[in-house]
């Protein structure tokens, strides 16, 4: 069982008294746990088939059209009525809410895509005929993990750049400075415009280039922080009785930075979200029919006569941001001593 400090209760408490960020935060909670199992709910292929006394689960395995009585060896097409129809004489099919896969195409439209919301598709279709909601619950999967990857590799690189100014200074405390200096200048953008024109960016390519240039936002507040601790009596005491360098700096003055490094992670977070967006919108995100919430921004441009697009893509990241800054103030005044004494 874990011990909380008196300190780190109160910090807690603090916490839940703000209301906004508390809500905020199991709101968040809830969207990304959702979304980690969007195949369960938005999928093309049914999440169990019971078909002739036998169980078969297409969402994590293919079936060939032959096991249900078809014709060809090729994967079973679910929403195919032949196959339908194949399964149902035979047995019963458990599908998820939604039966529309991030790139399935609805052909059954009323109208010319995009088309409408209707009762197939909740908030209508894109310009491909793809339903949008389910493209969102997919895109919402795809920007929370990029960001949450993205905010511990800036994370971890900023802390530890940081760390090392403020606890050795001197010459390597200016190298690193100006280092910075010199890497904070270069057009980020840019740089991701001409990579994409000689590689073609995916998910994993993505976060190690924004990585390279999104750990800085840490290195002042750790550096500052690792400049004051060391010169502490307990620092200079354990340095006397010989401690490892890199045990001082993890285990003596870390902890101490790391108060001010926590109130900063809903707002890297936010920003790296806003990142992956923006390249998406821009077309040099991830690759051409990704589920994103950028790609979603840039059918409501292409489509303006389609309000529901432009409408969704704008309140999706508003409310998913405003979320992620509620969380940011909540934090940032837990951890305020003035309000934790």
């Amino acid at each position: 069982m874990i011990t909380l400090t008196p300190l780190m209760q109160r910090r807690l408490e603090q916490f839940r008294k703000n209301k906004r960020g508390f809500y905020s935060l199991w709101i968040f909670l809830s969207i990304f746990f959702f979304s980690l199992f969007a195949e369960f709910v938005a999928n093309d292929r049914p999440l169990m088939v019971h078909y002739k006394d036998h169980y078969y689960f297409p969402v994590f395995k293919d079936y060939p059209e032959t096991t249900f009585g078809g014709t060809f060896a090729t994967t079973a097409n679910y929403r195919d009525k032949y196959v339908l129809n194949l399964i149902e004489k035979n047995g019963w099919a458990l599908w998820p809410v939604i039966r529309f896969g991030p790139n399935t195409v609805n052909y059954d439209l009323p109208t010319p895509a995009p088309s409408a919301p209707s009762t197939d598709n909740w908030l209508g279709t894109d310009d491909q005929g793809r339903d949008v909601l389910t493209r969102l619950i997919y895109g919402y999967r795809t920007s929370i993990l990029f960001g949450l990857y993205l905010t511990i590799a800036a994370s971890l690189l900023g802390v530890a750049a940081g760390a090392v100014q403020g606890y050795f200074g001197g010459k390597v405390d200016l190298l690193m400075q100006r280092f910075i200096e010199v890497w904070s200048g270069l057009p980020t953008l840019f740089l991701l415009i001409i990579l994409s024109s000689m590689i073609e960016p995916n998910f994993w390519w993505l976060l190690g280039i924004m990585a390279l240039f999104s750990w800085m936002a840490l290195v002042g507040v750790v550096r500052a922080e690792f400049f004051r601790t060391r010169s502490f009596d307990y620092v200079r005491a354990a340095e006397a009785l010989g401690v490892p360098t890199f045990r001082i700096m993890t285990r003596h003055i870390l902890p101490n930075a790391m108060v001010a490094t926590v109130t900063y992670l809903p707002f890297i977070l936010n920003g790296s979200i806003s990142t992956l967006t923006s390249l998406d919108f821009l077309g040099f995100g991830l690759p051409p029919g990704s589920a994103s919430l950028g790609e979603l921004l840039t059918q409501g441009k292409n489509n303006i006569q389609a309000l529901w697009l432009g409408l969704t893509g704008f309140f999706s990241i508003a409310f998913l941001l405003s979320l992620l800054i509620f969380i940011g103030e909540a934090v940032r005044d837990a951890f305020d001593p003035r309000k934790t004494l």
